[in-house]
């Protein structure tokens, strides 16, 4: 029998990894016989990632084009040029059934050279607002698999398909969880408790404003579990040591977020889509700080979101600093707008997003 070949496209950052690798899962589970290349950009994080995985991986030569006069801008054409000519290697001699892209440099010029192809093409579009490249995109492959509402304003309506994010498999059915998460954080079960988390570099806002807050937390009560990333965690520690404060506990990196969101009643967060989406699947209360320094502002584009369905606290980032603590003050002591933000957000969750982007490639296919 002649395995199925299906080519993943998509890097960059985690929000776009992640989700190509929980669809190679996905469909891995959901049949046999099937082959995966995965295709990234030179010098990025897919580049160890997914080998981690246990995927083959190839790169090309392409990077992003910046919003200013740069020097990576003026070769910036000859490096689409040389991805085009790779990508169309690639898929000449790997001759893939499929072609998936989830977003990143990569996804361009390998998505646009499988349709030139002919062969079937499937995105996926974690964002409530999408890049250019699958603004780009999405006029050419066959489906569009998105995570939000309302995305007709930028894809062709009748290749959308409302899937969700696709999300870590151990956050689902967290209550059971929770006695390990205390004890595992070195936490008291019964005690409201805050997880803080920036990414995996940390945000300096989010940590300078929780730094700030931490004296005046701890007189609620409240329990911390502080993810600083490995820069200010230094200085996280030493502010907690200076504060005198109990349970609160930093962290440069967790490595089990599944027993984070386990313990937490509360999180901080930014407003990453896959965040988002996992935020949802665990059902927690969330105050979301946005990141600036995102193409589009399409964070704030995703909070919003949330907060229009009063699923979610927003603050931005310009005003996290002033307005943080008191906002975190007051939901920690606010009980039934916990429970209200809870429910809200489980409404939007989809746990299934990824085996159900699997069987639409599947669909194109057989």
């Amino acid at each position: 029998m002649k395995s199925l070949k299906v080519i993943i496209s998509g890097g960059g950052t985690g929000g776009h990894i992640f989700p190509a690798i929980a669809i190679a899962n996905a469909l891995k589970a959901a049949t046999e016989n099937i082959e995966f290349l995965f295709v990234g950009a030179m010098g990025r994080m897919e580049m160890e990632k997914v080998p981690a995985a246990g995927y083959q991986i190839e790169g090309l030569p392409i990077s992003g084009f910046q919003r200013r006069l740069t020097m990576s801008n003026l070769i910036f054409p000859f490096k689409l040029v040389a991805s085009l000519i790779k990508a169309k290697k690639i898929v000449k001699s790997w001759r893939p059934d499929v072609a998936v892209g989830t977003g990143g440099y990569a996804s361009g010029p390998l998505l646009n050279v499988a349709a030139g192809y002919g062969i079937p093409t499937l995105i996926q579009e974690q964002n409530s607002y999408p890049g250019i490249t699958n603004k780009l995109l999405g006029r050419k492959v066959n489906k569009i698999c998105v995570a939000y509402e309302g995305m007709v304003k930028f894809f062709p309506k009748e290749k959308i398909i409302l899937t969700g994010n696709p999300v870590r498999k151990d956050i689902n059915n967290l209550e059971s969880k929770r006695a390990e998460a205390f004890n595992f954080f070195g936490l008291k079960e019964g005690v409201r408790t805050v997880l803080v988390i920036g990414g995996s570099l940390g945000a300096r806002t989010i940590n300078l404003s929780i730094a700030k807050e931490l004296k005046g937390l701890a007189g609620i009560p409240v329990q911390l579990i502080w993810q600083t990333g490995k820069v200010f965690f230094p200085q996280a520690e030493e502010t907690i040591r200076s504060s005198e404060t109990k349970g609160m506990k930093a962290f440069d990196f967790i490595s089990r977020m599944d027993l984070a969101y386990a313990a937490a009643d509360i999180v901080v967060s930014r407003a990453g889509a896959i965040s988002l989406s996992e935020l949802a699947v665990a059902g927690k209360a969330c105050i979301l700080i946005p990141s600036p320094n995102v193409a589009e502002d399409h964070q704030t584009r995703n909070a919003r979101t949330l907060v229009d369905s009063n699923a979610a606290i927003l603050v931005r980032d310009s005003e996290a600093f002033a307005e943080l603590g008191t906002e975190l003050k007051a939901l920690v002591k606010d009980e039934a707008r916990q429970k209200q933000l809870q429910e809200n957000i489980r409404k939007m969750a989809r746990p299934d997003a990824a085996e159900k982007i699997a069987r639409e490639i599947l669909n194109l296919i057989c």
